[in-house]
This record gives C-alpha cells, sequence and structure tokens, in this order.
C-alpha cells in the first residue's frame, strides 16, 4: 500500500476524547500520525501515533527557522495557518512516505484505506470536500511540487506572521488547487489548463461534518446526529450499514459554524460529555450524539 503520515502540531492541553481519537486511528494501521507536542504522551499503545515533545517556543522557533519568517503567535490555534506548509516544514520526518497531510482532532476515523486507495492517493491533492481543502483532514502527494505549493498562496510569508489566526489552511489555500470552487466539473477541468496546481486533484463530499448548512448525501437537510464507532467502522442511525470515512463533531461542540440568528446551539455547548471511562474500553466500541460520547 502507498504510505500515509497525517502531521499535528498540537499545544497546551488534550481534550478529553483524545483517547477515543487515537483509538480510531488505531484501527487505521497503515497510516501514521506525527505529532508535535508539549502535551504528556498517552499511556495507551498506538503503534501507528509518534509524539514528538518540544515546547510552543521551541516550535514557533523551528517553524520560523525553516520558513524564514518571524512565526510568533501567542495562541496555538494560529497554528492552523501553517497547515499548508507542514510538509515543507517536516520534509525530513516524512521523506518515507507516499502522502502526507494535515488534520484535526475532533474527529473520529472510520476505515480511511476504504475511502482513499492506493488509486485515489495518485492524485496530488485529496479533499473531503468537493468545494475547498478540508482542514480536518486533506492528504498530498509527497513530492517537492506539493512540499512547497503554499508558496503559491498571495502574500504568505505576511499571512503567516500575523498573530491572528486568519483560516490559511482553508480559505486562501484553496484556491491553488481550486480556483472556481463553485463551478461544475467539467468548467473545473478547463479552468484547470491555467494552472498545474489545479490538475490531477480530488474533491470529493464525503460528509464527515453534520449539522453544516449543506444538504446530506441524500439531498436531505437532516443530518444523521446518532453515530456508531466499532473496531474501525464508522456508521450512524440514519444510514445504515453506510460507513463513513470520519466524523467532525465539531458542530456538536462549539456554536461557532451554527446558525445563531436561528437559534442553534451547539449539542454540548462548549463542554464534551464523556459518559465512561474510557481508558481501556474505548475498544468496545462507542456512540456520538446529543449527550456526548457513550458506550452502548
Amino acid at each position: 500500500m502507498n504510505s500515509i503520515v497525517i502531521v499535528i502540531p498540537y499545544f497546551g492541553r488534550w481534550p478529553e476524547w483524545f483517547s477515543l481519537f487515537l483509538e480510531s486511528c488505531k484501527w487505521n494501521p497503515t497510516v501514521n500520525w506525527i505529532f508535535y507536542t508539549d502535551c504528556e504522551p498517552p499511556k495507551g499503545i498506538y503503534p501507528n501515533v509518534e509524539f514528538y515533545s518540544l515546547s510552543f517556543k521551541e516550535y514557533k522557533q523551528l517553524v520560523s527557522d525553516k520558513l524564514g519568517i518571524n512565526f510568533n503567535p501567542d495562541n496555538p490555534y494560529k497554528l492552523c495557518d501553517i497547515k499548508p506548509a507542514l510538509g515543507y516544514i517536516h520534509d525530513q520526518e516524512i521523506v518515507s512516505y507516499h502522502s502526507y497531510g494535515f488534520g484535526d482532532i475532533d474527529v473520529i476515523y472510520g476505515n480511511i484505506r476504504d475511502f482513499y486507495t492506493d488509486k485515489i492517493l495518485e492524485y496530488n491533492c485529496i479533499s473531503s470536500h468537493w468545494d475547498r481543502l478540508s482542514g480536518h483532514l486533506c492528504i498530498f502527494k509527497n513530492t517537492e511540487f506539493m512540499r512547497n505549493a503554499f508558496r503559491k498562496i498571495d502574500n504568505w510569508q505576511e499571512l503567516m506572521e500575523k498573530k491572528e489566526h486568519i483560516g490559511i489552511d482553508e480559505s486562501k489555500y484553496s484556491k491553488v488547487f481550486l480556483r472556481h470552487k463553485k463551478y461544475p466539473n467539467w468548467a473545473r477541468r478547463l479552468y484547470s489548463l491555467a494552472s498545474s496546481y489545479q490538475r490531477n486533484n480530488y474533491f470529493k463530499e464525503q460528509y464527515s461534518t453534520v449539522l453544516f448548512p449543506k444538504n446530506w448525501w441524500n439531498g436531505s437537510w437532516d443530518h444523521p446526529t446518532r453515530w456508531y464507532w466499532k473496531e474501525g467502522k464508522l456508521t450512524n442511525s440514519e444510514d445504515g450499514d453506510k460507513e463513513f470515512l470520519y466524523l467532525h463533531f465539531m458542530n456538536f461542540k462549539s456554536s461557532t459554524w451554527l446558525h445563531k440568528s436561528r437559534g442553534e446551539k451547539a449539542f454540548w455547548d462548549g463542554q464534551t460529555k464523556i459518559n465512561f471511562v474510557p481508558h481501556g474500553s474505548e475498544s468496545k466500541g462507542f456512540i456520538i450524539d446529543e449527550t456526548g460520547f457513550h458506550q452502548p
């Protein structure tokens, strides 16, 4: 199989669902994750997850030295803005992998290889959204061409040096690979003639983020809010045996992207609810719904 590594810098404190995230990683043994963090490594055994320990200050210096910029934000959330450059920043650590990517940890993975086969991994850029790069999981072919693609972002040095978070990973970086994101596929192919970065890409909606203001895969506006994970398989209460690539539960825990004008509020209201002791028991499977995480 073509090898995959997901690179994630993370500083502060692990979220309370982190062992559940790692369990879903473990059930994808042919995919690897590398963390750069000041958090204590978890106690569980996760053969395909590696942790590099360093302070936030040290990591900011590493980024500054590698990119030749002054990267010195106060808040680790700004790390989202350097996601496009992670392949370049960590080129030595990922040198042996066919593909690399970036992602978030407020997700639970299904069987990644069922969706991203060796054939799919021959694309340069693989997004789980059809109309933009997906900041919660995006994969790239590990070539010098792709590791340097971030340099095509207009004023990338200035944007990355800004203290505040801008959202470069989805907004600005998307335009490198998909200039006309709302156009149908035939029009995308036509406009791709203008840039080699807009060819050989795979933008396919995987319906990973629920409660987003878009139709579900079947055309309905009713998104499933009860999800099941067990032994690497991710399903939900509405779609039968249909499996999904991953669940991005951002809108369960935060109201940021919900319609405030309609009074929509996150189920968990900023406080994730783990309704069982996860250490060692997560392998039995769990449910994610309006009440939080719990076991069947």
